[in-house]
């Protein structure tokens, strides 16, 4: 067992109000097979059964109710105590958080039983819901704008409309005010559009951060807690995970570089610790946020049944680590879920959002990067023979009010050959290809013609980009003047500034004290038609029907892998 403080790698916020799934539905959602005893190879999940909401729900229960009667039979009254004494937490025959940690490290690491779980991650809640209604304020990519309701003032606390329209919805918090994402508006799933996360016991979300190094918010709806660990988001301590990552899976990186990046690898906070990483961990009950910062990596289990949901949000801060992913992202040729360079120049062409003095040097230090980078790369290639044709291809200027689902389509059609990163301000093209295009810095890798063949596509013009920096560095200068002497330079916070435990801790886990771990399927309330003080759109679980599970199914270690799908959890 492996002693681990819990902190604020995450930090963790409560409701007061637990909102509710749709089991009604009866479309069904794929699962992924995650074979326990093999997490720690790296081997893509195969495809498990599909289920709808309420099926799965159910088949979750009948897995978790057979282990504990399989494992823990004479526990009769199972707790939940995130407190345990020693005697208690080293005591085999009560089914507790700590047990079910030491059941599951025992399962991965020595693999001495094979134990297949299903897991339905990465549930589109446009097609399946979400656990959240939708807003009717335009404050979501999928809600609705009644013009009415925007006039009028903020829903009261605990009102049926309070839940549509509050940030803290997480069809919502993408677009909240201090959110760069409410640039971004059309919906990229599991980005400003959530995902629902339905598990089961040991159910797994293996080691990774967020695409594009983003924040990430986790409500728990209903079930079970699940068990996280997490290590913070420092350079230095997401390379020594990497490290760790590397050193353990060396010859499987070989072939798999950015294997990581896939989502299927779970290994021990053991290792972590003997290589001095730091690592904490937290169990999240129902009603619950759990947030996770950039870079931050972080993985986790299910202990029994339950219904999460997740999306992506990021603050003004997130600047420089959204630079350091996208830099990453192209030494693996690996796409971005959207243009770094189009969601910063669009930032830049919205300077009323910037209040901060120091948010805005690290947008104006980001974007002198990249416009200095231009620039000496279009003199360079100039210089060797490549051709402008901007004054006879008229391309179409780039679209910076913000980033429409036109504006992702076109961006699709741009990415440089070699390490898919979109070229957003200009590309190389050569006449021995009609579609084939380079980023200004691998345009040598695109093919075996000379120079004189290639010609340079401009969608902004350098007079273009020196403008817009020239006006964020005035709002910056303005800022910095405008400085009350509260705000601090200082841009990170280290490692081991942290304290041990974080604050709330003990109260946290004073108040689940003796809290048994649910293995009931989750039945929503049958709610009265004048209720307004909660919501009236939940819905009752469908009649039962009996489920069955195929554990033998196998997964391939030459299959397709996950990188196309993305773990918000």
């Amino acid at each position: 067992q492996v002693a681990i403080h819990p902190s604020h790698s995450f930090s963790i916020f409560l409701t007061s109000r637990l909102l509710g799934a749709d089991m009604n539905i009866r479309k069904r959602f794929s699962t992924k097979l995650q074979f326990l005893h093999r997490l720690q190879e790296g081997i893509a999940f195969g495809d498990g059964e599909e289920y709808n909401p309420g099926e799965y729900n159910r088949m979750a229960s009948s897995f978790t109710k057979d282990y504990k009667a399989k494992n823990y039979p004479d526990d009769a009254v199972p707790t939940a105590s995130p407190a345990s004494t020693p005697k208690e937490a080293t005591s085999r025959g009560t089914f507790t958080p700590e047990n079910l940690e030491l059941d599951y490290w025992d399962i991965v690491e020595t693999r001495n039983r094979e134990i297949a779980v299903e897991y339905g991650n990465d549930v589109d809640t446009d097609e399946f819901g979400s656990g959240f209604p939708l807003s009717e304020r335009g404050r979501s990519v999928y809600g609705t704008l009644d013009p009415e309701k925007v006039k009028q003032p903020e829903p009261k606390f605990g009102t049926k409309d309070y839940y549509k329209e509050t940030w803290w919805n997480t069809n919502n918090i993408p677009w909240a005010p201090d959110s760069v994402l409410r640039h971004v508006k059309v919906g990229i799933n599991g980005i400003n559009v959530p995902w629902m996360y339905y598990g089961s016991l040991f159910t797994t979300f293996c080691w990774h951060n967020e695409d594009n190094y983003l924040y990430s918010i986790n409500y728990h709806h209903r079930g079970a807690p699940k068990q996280w660990y997490g290590v913070p988001g420092t350079k230095k301590d997401a390379e020594g995970l990497e490290k760790v990552f590397k050193n353990y899976l060396s010859m499987k990186m070989r072939d798999v570089p950015d294997l990581l990046h896939h989502i299927t690898t779970m290994f021990s906070p053991r290792l972590l610790q003997k290589a001095e990483v730091p690592i904490y961990k937290l169990l999240q009950y129902e009603g619950e946020f759990v947030v996770t910062f950039p870079r931050a990596f972080h993985g986790g289990f299910s202990l029994g049944p339950n219904i999460g949901e997740a999306v992506n949000f990021a603050t003004h801060d997130w600047i420089a680590h959204g630079a350091d992913a996208n830099e990453r992202y192209r030494s693996f040729a690996r796409p971005a879920v959207f243009s770094h360079d189009r969601l910063t120049f669009t930032m830049a062409h919205h300077l009323e959002d910037q209040k901060s003095y120091k948010n805005c040097k690290s947008l104006l230090k980001e974007l002198d990067r990249v416009v200095k980078e231009e620039i000496q790369l279009r003199k360079r290639l100039l210089s060797t023979g490549v051709r402008d044709v901007s004054d006879i291809i008229k391309l179409p200027k780039n679209r910076l009010d913000q980033l429409d689902e036109e504006s992702a389509d076109y961006d699709d059609k741009r990415l440089c050959h070699a390490c898919k990163h979109v070229c957003f301000f200009s590309a190389v093209a050569c006449e021995c290809s009609q579609s084939k295009v380079s980023c200004l810095r691998h345009s040598h890798y695109m093919c075996r013609c000379t120079p004189e063949r290639r010609y340079l596509m401009i969608w902004s013009k350098e007079e273009e980009l020196e403008d817009t920096l020239r006006k964020v560095r005035d709002h910056c200068d303005s800022l910095k003047q405008d400085m009350d002497g509260n705000e601090s330079d200082e841009a990170s916070v280290h490692s081991e500034d942290l304290p041990d435990i974080a604050q709330g801790v003990e109260k946290d886990i004073e108040d689940h004290r003796g809290i048994p771990i649910t293995t009931d399927p989750y039945t929503p309330p049958r709610l009265l038609e004048d209720d307004d003080d909660v919501l009236d759109d939940m819905a009752v679980s469908s009649p039962p029907r009996e489920v069955t599970t195929d554990e033998d199914k196998g997964s391939s270690d030459e299959g397709e892998d996950d990188t196309g799908t993305k773990e918000t959890q």
